[in-house]
């Protein structure tokens, strides 16, 4: 969480939120002033997180059901757009992703975390994996940029992209 430098009063798209894991912890990064869209295409998923929501008295979360490409995020409103081990289920990655850049502020950015393309002792099988240059070369298609890369992460990639157009 430390390495997506968010700050209080920010707000996060995360495609691909499933139940919630980071969901919450991203809501607490950005505090009350902040906000969440969590986004995914199964309505059941977004059930489950919003009862967890309740549960946890979570406010500053919107459950948001992307349809198709599309991740149904405001134009303009997001510092940060964060993918977490869902490339792979995306039939079109750049399209995807100009669909979110239209949802970045003038400085946001996209942080892609997701295993790494090698064999590890966890994860997913290789088959399933999105390899970096993949990701890089997509993200290129839908006018973003590479900014940084991390292998902080044991099994993992953490790549950020911002967009070539409107370099803070």
């Amino acid at each position: 969480m430390a390495a997506l430098d968010l700050r209080r009063g920010q707000v996060v798209g995360e495609i691909g939120s499933g139940p919630g894991y980071f969901t919450l912890r991203l809501a607490r990064a950005v505090g009350p002033s902040g906000h969440v869209y969590a986004v995914d295409p199964e309505p059941g998923v977004l059930e489950a997180l919003r009862a967890r929501l309740v549960r946890a008295r979570v406010r500053n979360v919107t459950p948001v059901l992307a349809l198709g490409r599309d991740p149904v995020l405001p134009p303009g409103t997001c510092d940060l757009a964060l993918i977490v081990n869902a490339y792979h289920h995306f039939d079109d990655g750049p399209a995807l992703l100009r669909r979110v850049t239209r949802a970045l502020t003038a400085s946001g950015r996209v942080v892609s975390i997701d295993w790494d393309d090698r064999e590890t002792p966890v994860g997913p099988p290789l088959g399933r994996r999105v390899p970096l240059e993949r990701f890089l070369r997509d993200a290129g298609r839908a006018g973003l940029w590479r900014v940084s890369e991390h292998r902080f992460l044991p099994h993992h990639i953490f790549s950020s992209s911002g967009e070539r157009n409107r370099r803070a």
